[in-house]
């Protein structure tokens, strides 16, 4: 058996007593890590050699590792990265059967395989072809054989590389920004790829070649450490798996964590993102100086032909001053000659400042001597740095790789200590696009485009920068965001009334959007509340542009004209409240001529009748999609209408967003007797709108009982099974404290599905209530749809009454 430790030999070639070594090696737990990659690497180099010995190659002949195999970095299911070279002098025969004497073991132990027989003409030919084959030759290493022909074969591909450095690098460059496109970032995505995401091994493999080049090095501090770690997660995810897989699924991140000896998922992530952000930044500077490298290249031909053949003369480097203590050279924010950080505590802000409002980026040199030279902040800090802070959070999309510089040598963390608690944080909920860090920055990038809508921009960029920061701890982030603000809006130096201001923001950064798509805005308890809470218009106006910021910092299905129509109508309602103007009476209110008109047919006929009405774009919206059709519904009142609707839309691929349902008595003389309109917010999923004569006679149909829709319904689902993936958790029903005097407020979280206000609605008739309206909201898979029921009579339920009607729903939905 094949001993393991380093430096000795495999006694057994076979292929059973490598396989049974490497299963040996792969069960300890002693080794992981480098140690261990190295350990099988060994191995497999040993087993190897002993099958290139065996074959009696020819003469002139070499196996040689190549890729991550050939930095003796082998994972548990990593690909074997062979290349057999020769000189050429060898039978040609002899050289393909020493290939079948390899190739075949290798496969008849279900290794994966990456293989090729050349010369090192052939070689190098590829290599000129193929920049990742020549990326994978940069790392050529000797299993066994020639290792004289491999050390030729090394150097020449190295000095290709370095002679051609001027071309393949820019197409490296080009490669990296696809792949980074296509995969995304490794350090914002929930279930990233740790080979090919923008932040993963291949960049740092590509940093490798970089420095290989000559052309520019990538910082080193952390970036071993680094690759490291995305090394030992993907060694542990292969050993959960069983399967050759970069990508950390969610259903394997538990498992994968144990394996690492780490607390849950999530610090798993974080480590991982962690890891990503340091490789990722390390890219964007040596990149940033390979172009400026190439770039000084190509002038200087030009420049010696303008100075003359025998000129001697340097160009004169410019300096262009952007702010006291900060220039612009080469195309970064550079500190000045006569910067002194140790007596300037301003100049970090300062200098984050100039650039971001320059879309310059910082010099990584510069980031550095601030972060090992500057003076802490005095607290509270001075004006000066409060308002370099508010320039830097203004300066849009250009904030962002400022920002990052300044985090990357840990400065943000030494401006503001909490912001240890959210860096590199990931955000389960899959509509969130960024991390908690980013995310807040990002918020930030958005609230620059909105400073002209509100009086006070520097407290709606500093509530966008902090609005999350309470997720950092235990309970609800708003409450504890709101402490945390305050602290540290003091910190930064506002003052008692603005530090109240940001405080407040973050408390409510959250409740217009939920109150708008979740509650009956036509409650006057509804528009009541929130003005309480808001307490003044310029709190309403700051709350207004950080709600649209924070959702469009989120992701796209954070934001829709929808949800700005529904935001703004409860913004201009609230500010009349604030304004002192009276709350209209909603039971006072008269059906409109068009509900009249459906309601006197729908009694004529004793037939439902509809009409379609394709509402405007919301003025603020940035889509330019409308925010929905209203579809106005009337007919006799009778039990069954909400489940038999919904149910009728749902099987029509309409997506409810909201529904109000009221009993219209008619004037005398046009009839007895009580007609149900229902008015209906409702968006096609796909597709054009159906036409109202076929929603017409499905509804018929339904309530009749000749459509059965939970069977077509289930037919549905059933022809298209969900994906594979973390099973989804059970719906939750509760009772909210809405405090409305119209209805009691029942609150339904469920998975988002089609036809789930169908469920909802059979569930409820049951319950002798009467459901008064019903609101509608999605983000990503989950929909919170919230219900204003009364009894028959219109009065509100008892509170224990309220309860169980939850309980019975929650059963029914389970």
């Amino acid at each position: 058996m094949t001993n393991l430790e380093a430096g000795e030999e495999t006694e057994d070639t076979g292929p059973d007593g490598y396989a049974a070594a490497r299963l040996l090696l792969l069960q300890e737990k002693e080794r992981p890590g480098p140690p261990r990659r190295a350990a099988l690497a060994r191995l497999t180099d040993d087993w190897l050699a002993g099958l290139f010995a065996a074959a009696a190659p020819p003469r002139g002949t070499a196996l040689v590792a190549v890729g991550g195999y050939g930095r003796a970095e082998l994972s548990p299911r990593s690909d074997l990265d062979l290349l057999l070279l020769h000189d050429g002098t060898a039978d040609k025969a002899a050289v393909a059967a020493l290939a079948d004497r390899i190739w075949y073991p290798v496969w008849d132990l279900g290794l994966a395989l990456d293989h090729s027989v050349r010369t090192p003409a052939e070689a190098r030919t590829t290599a000129g072809e193929d920049l990742k084959a020549h990326l994978g030759l940069l790392d050529a290493r000797t299993v066994a054989g020639d290792a004289g022909l491999v050390a030729a074969l090394r150097t020449t591909v190295l000095a290709d590389w370095r002679n051609q450095a001027p071309r393949r690098l820019p197409e490296l460059d080009a490669l990296c920004r696809e792949r980074a496109e296509r995969v995304g970032e490794l350090q914002y995505l929930l279930e990233p790829d740790l080979k090919e995401a923008r932040g993963g091994l291949r960049d740092a493999q590509v940093l490798r070649a970089v420095a290989a080049s000559w052309v520019a090095d990538a910082p080193r501090e952390g970036l071993d450490t680094a690759r490291r770690r995305l090394l030992d997660a993907r060694d542990a995810l292969h050993l959960a798996t069983g399967r050759a897989t970069d990508r950390l699924a969610l259903q394997e991140q538990d498992a994968v964590a144990a394996r690492l000896g780490l607390l849950d998922a999530d610090t798993l992530l974080r480590e991982v993102y962690e890891a990503a952000r340091t490789i990722s930044y390390a890219t964007d500077v040596t990149w940033r100086e390979v172009n400026r490298v190439l770039k000084a290249r190509s002038a200087r031909p030009r420049l010696r032909s303008l100075l003359g053949r025998g000129g001697g003369a340097k160009a004169p480097v410019e300096r262009t001053p952007l702010a006291e203590g900060v220039v612009e050279m080469d195309g970064e924010a550079v500190l000045a000659l006569s910067a002194r950080p140790e007596r300037d505590p301003v100049l970090p802000l300062r200098a984050a400042a100039a650039a971001a409002q320059s879309a310059l980026p910082i010099s990584l040199h510069a980031v550095r001597r601030l972060a090992a030279a500057a003076r802490p902040l005095p607290v509270p800090w001075p004006a000066e740095a409060r308002e370099e802070l508010v320039t830097l959070l203004g300066a849009g999309e250009a904030t962002v790789p400022v920002w990052e510089a300044l985090e990357a040598e840990g400065l943000i963390t030494q401006l503001l200590p909490d912001w240890e608690r959210v860096r590199c944080r990931p955000q389960r909920n899959p509509v969130h696009t960024w991390t908690v860090d980013r995310h807040l920055v990002e918020t930030a990038v958005r609230a620059s485009s909105l400073t002209r809508r509100v009086g006070r921009p520097d407290l709606l960029l500093v509530a966008a920068l902090l609005h999350d920061i309470g997720k950092g701890w235990p309970g609800d982030h708003s409450v504890a965001g709101e402490t945390i603000a305050r602290d540290l809006a003091a910190r930064i130096g506002f003052d008692r009334t603005d530090t109240a201001v940001i405080a407040t923001a973050v408390r409510h950064h959250l409740l217009l959007v939920e109150t708008a798509t979740r509650r009956d805005l036509d409650d006057p308890a509804t528009v009541q509340s929130v003005a309480t809470a808001v307490g003044t218009l310029g709190t309403l106006e700051l709350l207004h542009a950080l709600t649209e910021a924070d959702a469009l910092a989120t992701g796209p299905a954070a934001w829709s004209s929808w949800r700005a129509s529904l935001v703004a109508d409860l913004v201009k309602r609230v500010a009349g409240v604030l304004a002192g103007a009276p709350l209209p009476d909603p039971e006072a209110a008269a059906p409109s001529a068009e509900q009249e008109r459906l309601a006197i047919e729908a009694l004529r006929t004793g037939e439902p009748v509809l009409a379609l009405r394709t509402e405007p774009v919301a003025a603020e919206s940035e889509g330019p999609e409308p925010v929905g059709v209203e579809l106005l519904i009337a007919l006799p009142d009778q039990p069954g209408v909400l489940p038999a609707v919904a149910g009728v839309l749902a099987l029509h691929r309409l997506t409810v967003r909201a529904a109000d349902l009221r009993a219209v008595e008619l004037p005398t003389g046009l009839g007895s007797g009580s007609v149900l309109v229902l008015d209906w917010r409702v968006a096609a999923e796909y597709g054009s709108l159906p036409e109202a004569a076929r929603l017409r006679a499905d509804l018929v149909r339904a309530l009749d009982g000749s459509l059965d829709i939970p069977a077509r319904l289930a037919e549905r689902e059933a022809a298209y099974p969900r994906r594979r993936g973390l099973a989804a958790p059970p719906p939750r029903v509760t009772v909210a404290a809405a405090d409305s005097r119209l209805a009691t407020v029942i609150e339904v979280r469920a998975q988002d599905a089609p036809g789930l206000l169908h469920r909802i609605g059979r569930a409820l008739e049951g319950a002798a209530v009467r459901v008064r309206s019903a609101h509608v909201s999605t983000l990503g898979a989950n929909a919170v749809d919230t219900l204003y029921v009364t009894r028959p009579d219109g009065s509100l339920l008892p509170d224990e009454e309220a309860i169980d009607l939850a309980r019975a729903l929650e059963e029914a939905l389970g």
